[in-house]
């Protein structure tokens, strides 16, 4: 049986996501965060991880991207995006206007703020692992109503008081699929490649890197750093590239980087979600 891990508890985004790569006998193993997930490769009790990597309104999820950083047996072999709204749910029988408590996952929090401050100004936002671990606490009354996917309210006999909220209508969060070792996917004409890297601290060593990309004509389609707990004022770098890592520019650029980097790692190539 194939294991895949996720943010759990059950009826989050995460696992809507992890259902939608369709692994043949899959079993789905919820766990309490996306380090947790990648962790639980490295240790060989999942084949497969799949965590949030962005989002549309919030940007970077950057426990997904320290915990990477940090998984050296393990890459990214797919990806999916999610249209993300939310169901606002409280106990049966219990009214909005007397909810105290708000919870979700800090990320929902800024896709439904506005919502939240027109409609319920009277509550306390309470931060919650999960969107489905906020629904849970509804339940057992650790706060009085949460934004989770609808899922949640049946998974916990929850009412639901309002449906598709999103302060912003196009909303979307990338999920990537990550397994142990993995054998790299054939290139599609449409692929991805993500890399970490470090460099130098000094002056212009992250530009002779970005040269490199622009000089072959490889697009970035991301940049992010991250700090990496080991020094002050060192970091890691985050890049997405367009196209695959047998392409011939890719290759020749990620060869070239080597000769400006202090570490780099590529953290898979693999076919681009369809819009």
């Amino acid at each position: 049986m194939t294991r895949v891990a996720y943010l759990g508890p059950a009826g989050t985004f995460t696992e809507e996501a992890a259902r939608s790569f369709r692994i043949d006998g899959a079993q789905y193993v919820p766990v309490e965060s996306p380090a947790a997930a990648l962790a639980a490769i490295d240790a060989g009790d999942v084949d497969y991880a799949v965590c949030a990597i962005e989002n549309s309104v919030d940007g970077a999820v950057t426990t997904t991207m320290d915990a990477l950083a940090a998984t050296a047996s393990a890459g990214i072999v797919g990806e999916t995006e999610l249209a993300i709204a939310f169901a606002i749910m409280t106990r049966p029988g219990q009214s909005l206007d007397r909810a105290k408590r708000f919870a979700t996952h800090p990320v929902a929090q800024q896709q439904v703020k506005r919502w939240v401050g027109e409609n319920l100004p009277q509550v306390e936002f309470i931060p919650a692992s999960s969107n489905a671990a906020a629904a849970e606490m509804v339940a057992n009354g650790d706060a009085d109503v949460a934004a989770a996917p609808e899922r949640a309210a049946d998974l916990h006999g929850l009412e639901i008081h309002a449906r598709g909220v999103a302060d912003l209508g196009t909303a979307r969060t990338r999920f990537v699929l990550v397994a142990k070792q993995p054998a790299q996917p054939a290139p599609t004409g449409d692929d991805r490649t993500a890399i970490v890297f470090r460099t130098k601290n000094e002056p212009g060593a992250l530009v002779r890197v970005l040269q490199e990309f622009a000089a072959r004509g490889v697009d970035m389609t991301r940049i992010e750093s991250r700090p990496t707990r080991e020094e002050p004022n060192t970091y890691d770098f985050f890049v997405d590239l367009a196209g695959h890592a047998d392409d011939a520019a890719v290759a020749s650029a990620l060869e070239a980087c080597a000769a400006h980097t202090t570490a780099m790692r590529q953290l898979g190539t693999w076919p681009r979600t369809a819009r």
